[in-house]
């Protein structure tokens, strides 16, 4: 079977029984309510893919995701209040969280973000930019493995707190109460499916880019880099160069999880972004299998369920479960949900094998 997916007709019959999952039958079977969960999970999926590609391509533990998550959600939540206090009180107006933190001026740097055009362009641009020369900085210096966990993890805390001290961005609330989403209303029930499709499709789209990285000269580069990165600077090659483009990758992927996270969920604060939301996209990935395309994607919607569900029935339980759900896979599933396959094919292999040695 696995082999199958790994051919051409096996790669569209796997998008096209996903597309018809999500676009056909959530939408007919579950209600409004769990399909707006259902999307806040495939931004947290569509992280995760971003995620599988740096640590399990390119063995990059980047623990700070939640860095350019925050990015793209809040340049997404500045234009959204900016749209919503152009419709209150015109052109050039304060956003009401302004106004009741007594700033009576509009900051200069929001100015720009009542245009789409712009905060689209920013979105893409700005979290893969600082991407870039973070990782230019970082892996010229041949800085890896643990140090660059905990450099990835103290930027993403950094990012947090200095997000609290700024009143300007909502300080430690955040921004939230938003009414439109690019003239569209959220209140209407039309819209917020619009949304989930969105999420959705940009899922797709997202793994599809990640599939092509991996099955591409690059991809290969990528898992020489991580398994023997001496070797491939030996070759010639600049083993920062192929780290960089992964992790602007996924800076890339993540930003645009947060910008389509603000709309869909109607909040972002630096309570969403920092340290242990991090932690929650790793867990995640690691859960569903690191390694595969599919497994960060099963995993990451997989824990936000659960999250969900479990939080609800034992609120107080609920952090020691999501422990202990983690140490069991890592122990018996090192190679995650994705693996059970090729586990249980190799379980049914070795009484066979002892047998004949009999």
């Amino acid at each position: 079977m696995s082999k199958f997916f790994a051919t051409r007709a096996g790669t569209w019959t796997g998008f096209a029984a996903a597309a018809l999952v999500l676009f056909g039958a959530a939408p007919l079977l579950l209600s409004g309510f769990r399909l707006g969960l259902l999307a806040q999970f495939l931004c947290y999926a569509i992280v995760a893919v971003g995620i599988g590609l740096a640590w399990g391509r390119g063995g990059m533990l980047t623990l700070g995701q939640g860095v350019f998550f925050g990015m793209g959600a809040y340049l997404m939540a500045m234009h959204m209040k900016m749209a919503d206090a152009e419709f209150r009180n015109g052109a050039g107006s304060v956003p009401d969280f302004m106004e009741l933190a007594g700033i009576r001026e509009l900051p200069a740097y929001w100015a720009p973000f009542a245009s789409p055009v712009f905060t689209i362009a920013a979105i893409l641009i700005v979290p893969t930019a600082f991407a870039v020369l973070l990782g230019f900085a970082v892996f010229k210096r041949r800085v890896k493995g643990a140090y660059f966990a905990i450099l990835s993890q103290a930027l993403a805390g950094a990012f947090a707190i200095l997000l609290i001290g700024q009143q300007s961005m909502g300080g430690f609330n955040g921004l939230s109460r938003f009414r439109y989403f690019f003239g569209y209303n959220l209140d209407d029930p039309i819209n917020q499916q619009m949304l989930y499709f969105i999420a959705a499709g940009v899922l797709l789209v997202v793994v599809a880019v990640a599939l092509q990285l991996r099955r591409s000269r690059y991809g290969e580069l990528l898992v020489a880099v991580r398994d023997a990165e001496e070797r491939v600077r030996f070759l010639g090659y600049d083993a920062a160069n192929i780290k960089v483009v992964a992790y602007a990758a996924a800076a890339l992927f993540a930003a645009i999880a947060g910008a389509i996270f603000v709309p869909v969920v109607g909040i972002i604060s630096p309570a969403s972004i920092g340290i242990v939301p991090s932690i929650m996209f790793i867990l995640g990935v690691a859960i569903g299998g690191r390694a595969s395309l599919i497994g960060p994607v099963v995993g990451a919607l997989a824990v936000a369920w659960a999250q969900t569900a479990l939080s609800e029935q034992f609120p107080s339980a609920w952090t020691y479960a999501q422990g202990l759900l983690f140490i069991v896979v890592i122990a018996l599933l090192p190679g995650g949900i994705a693996s059970v396959a090729a586990a249980t094919k190799r379980f049914r292999k070795e009484p066979v094998i002892a047998e004949a040695a009999a």
